[in-house]
């Protein structure tokens, strides 16, 4: 018996099985066709196309006398199946995939575990599965004399008949779970590791005393960490067109980009620095998420914080946010506040993780260290130039409809981040659709709008402000549940991704309620994303160190 087992769809291509059937005399004599179509009440309600194919292989049935010959019951349980395969192996016969195309081929795996021999098409998921099982006969689906002699060849060759069986009796089992486990992570080990390989007990801080005067990420020396970032470095010219823009994003690589310290300094961290990275013996980490109508609100909002947690806690602080390293600098003295204060930023909505660093090598300016590691992860399958020349063409076709609404932001830009400015946010596509374009183009990123619209944030798909906080977890250890994120109502488009989870959220109302809009054209309500029920999750009524205070306490970050 020639088993198929496949839908009346044309793509199945069963008129050419029939049709191959049809016109080779000496298969017909030795053995005939079962068709499992599928189950059917009338022919009338089926599908145009289904019951077209339907038709066609009633008319070849009936064009060459196949009565008797060829079988195609009208029902079947999912429960028969199993025995119809058996009975096929039982008649010593062959299953048959003639589709044009098969993405992966189910069928092929269920009937060489009944012991049945396969003949399949070449194009698709067969061709894995036939270098693996090697239990049968590829072909050309388009070729219905191929089919006819491969049916024939499995049918008449008795000693190929077994030995297909065989290898397919034998071979089934690398298509078993445990089996599909077993390859997919030792794939995984021989893929180039995406993961730094950082160095922990190394560094003596394992037997460190919590809340000791190495207890900051602020003092941190570790080896990956090495790029000190001036602030006070070079200022970039103008550039005329987004093309000459993208273009000049490369000769800046050589001072944005992390680099390695040389080995002499290394031996210097270690044997001389000792620095305790230790945000993991934090007592509480206070992640600062809040994306202000106004960038000047931020420090006003920084400071409340701040007080709130008081000087003698052994709290540490992160500054989240879709602003660069240098706005961050400049926010922080304009608000008077100490980047030392801080353990972490999360600058470029996630597309650079920086340390505050205690050496300077002059006393103009404050130099941050970039973490290299995170860098080189967040890289990983990063767009390239297929994204600028992708960037290039979006932004000039806005501008085109609306005039120069998109316009290049080089201040911010960085090897990992291109940023843009938009004059009038109301005028661009929406996110979605940007995020639409950029996966019909294959191109792995996240588009992110931020300061209400304002500017444009695209980095690597990797990145993200959510992913940078796991980063951090995973790498210093956190206790996610001492971990609170403070937001404010509404935020950038990637807002809804710091939410929930293990750690606590405090969302503080009043605060970017205008940023609204960004999320008018989502597919479900952002109130959706804020589960009411939630105990990680408070409302504090406003920005203010009593609110702010009352929420930590329900929290249990601070006791009565």
């Amino acid at each position: 018996m020639i088993l198929a087992l496949a839908r009346p769809d044309p793509k199945k291509n069963i008129t050419t099985l029939v049709k191959a059937f049809g016109e080779c005399r000496p298969l017909r004599e030795l053995a005939n066709l079962t068709l499992i179509m599928g189950n059917r009440e009338n022919s009338d309600e089926m599908s145009g196309t289904n019951a077209t194919v339907l038709l066609s292989i009633l008319k070849l049935i009936d064009k060459y006398d196949l009565y008797g010959q060829v079988a195609y019951p009208k029902h079947h349980k999912q429960y028969e199946v199993p025995d119809i395969y058996g009975l096929a192996a039982k008649t010593k016969g062959a299953f048959i995939n003639p589709a044009f195309i098969e993405p992966f081929g189910l069928t092929l795996i269920e009937a060489a575990a009944y012991g049945l021999p396969i003949v399949a098409t070449k194009n698709g998921g067969p061709v894995d599965i036939h270098k693996v099982l090697d239990n049968g006969v590829l072909v050309d689906p388009h070729d219905q004399q191929s089919i006819a002699d491969a049916l024939l060849k499995l049918v008449s060759d008795k000693q190929l008949w077994v030995r297909c069986r065989q290898n397919g009796l034998k071979n089934i089992h690398q298509f078993s779970w445990p089996e599909h486990c077993k390859t997919y992570l030792s794939r995984i080990a021989m893929c180039k590791p995406r993961q730094p390989q950082w160095q922990r007990s190394d560094l003596g801080f394992e037997n460190q005393e919590p809340n000791s005067p190495g207890d900051s990420l602020r003092n941190i020396q570790d080896l990956s960490l090495n790029l000190k970032l001036s602030l006070d470095g070079e200022k970039s010219e103008g550039i005329g067109t987004l093309d000459s823009y993208l273009d000049s994003i490369d000769k800046k690589a050589t001072w944005r980009r992390p680099f390695k310290a040389s080995l002499m300094e290394k031996a210097e961290q270690i044997v001389g620095g000792n620095r305790c990275l230790a945000m993991r013996m934090r007592k509480y980490i206070y992640v600062i998420a809040v994306d202000c109508d106004s960038i000047s609100d931020i420090p006003k909002i920084m400071k409340a914080i701040m007080d709130v947690a008081g000087k003698e806690n052994p709290v540490g602080f992160i500054l989240s946010t879709s602003l660069s390293i240098s706005e961050v600098h400049s926010l922080f003295i304009s608000g008077s506040i100490s980047p030392w204060d801080f353990d972490a930023f999360i600058c470029n909505s996630g597309g650079e993780l920086y340390y505050p660093s205690t050496r300077s090598e002059d006393s103009t300016g404050l130099r941050f260290i970039v973490d290299s590691d995170y860098q080189s992860h967040i890289e990983y399958r990063w767009g390239g130039e297929d994204l600028r020349k992708t960037l290039v063409r979006w932004a000039t076709s806005v501008n085109d409809k609306n005039g120069e609404i998109v316009s290049k932001d080089e201040s911010r830009s960085t090897v990992d981040c291109y940023a843009f400015n938009v004059k009038d946010p109301e005028l661009v596509p929406p996110i979605k659709e940007l995020r639409k374009l950029m996966r019909i183009q294959a191109l792995r990123c996240n588009v992110i709008y931020c300061q209400n619209g304002t500017t444009l944030n695209v980095i690597p798909v990797l990145a993200s402000r959510a992913q940078a906080l796991r980063y951090l977890y995973i790498r210093w250890r956190m206790e996610l549940s001492n971990v609170i994120v403070f937001v404010g109502e509404c935020g950038d488009t990637d807002y809804e991704a710091l939410l929930g989870g293990v750690h606590k959220t405090v969302v503080l109302k009043g605060i970017s309620n205008t940023a609204l809009k960004l999320h008018s054209n989502r597919r479900y309500p952002l109130g959706h994303v804020l589960p009411s029920d939630s105990p990680n999750i408070l409302r504090a009524e406003e920005c203010s160190t009593k609110e702010i205070m009352s929420s930590l306490r329900k929290l249990g970050f601070i006791k009565d």
